[in-house]
């Protein structure tokens, strides 16, 4: 062989082993900044349906969870308390929910699949504060027969999170999208159907 076949022969192999290791450092560059655009395991989490054990609920108890980024309420009612939702119709500025602020399968004037458990998102929808929950009669005003009072600028809601009228709050407190499953779980983030909600 001469010498200048040898030169070509060590060009090809110094030309392919320049090559696989330009591919490798690339691999090794490329899963770096690929896996920088994926959403991490927390940004993931934070949209999926949650899970909530109600089989120790109270009525009148109330349970502060956390999709999405945004507190949601589940609160057990009494009969009792349901059955007062209408007598409250003439105060509020939506008391049969027409604006939509809940899926359609829920009742628009108790707001939820079954009448004892509400489900709502814990954020007024006038600045998105954080409303309180006071449910002593008298506690807010007199005539107050419990609900969540906003403290930032007054806005009141009943048990059913419907506003009142004469309030800065527009709309009712969203219900997110849930199901049931089984009698003691519910799934927030997914309609009865399984399938995942949209936002809320």
């Amino acid at each position: 062989m001469n010498q200048q076949g040898t030169d070509m022969g060590r060009r090809r192999m110094l030309t392919g082993a320049a090559t696989v290791v330009g591919g490798v450092g690339a691999a090794f560059v490329a899963v770096p900044f690929l896996s920088y655009w994926s959403p991490s395991a927390k940004t993931q989490a934070a949209g999926a349906p949650v899970e909530v054990d109600i089989g120790k609920l109270e009525p009148g108890q109330l349970l502060n969870v956390e999709w999405r980024g945004k507190p949601v309420w589940v609160l057990g009612r009494t009969e009792q308390t349901v059955d007062e939702l209408a007598e409250l119709n003439d105060m509020l500025r939506d008391p049969r929910s027409q604006v939509e602020q809940q899926p359609p399968y829920v009742d628009p004037v108790h707001r939820a699949i079954r009448p004892e458990v509400m489900v709502v998102v814990g954020i007024c929808t006038h600045l998105g504060c954080s409303p309180s929950y006071r449910p002593e009669e008298g506690s807010v005003e007199p005539g107050w027969v419990g609900g969540f009072f906003c403290p930032c600028h007054g806005s009141k809601f009943d048990l059913a999170g419907r506003v009142y009228q004469g309030v800065p709050a527009p709309t009712n407190l969203v219900v997110p999208p849930y199901r049931f499953v089984g009698d003691t779980r519910i799934v927030i983030g997914e309609d009865p159907s399984g399938g995942e909600g949209g936002q809320a």
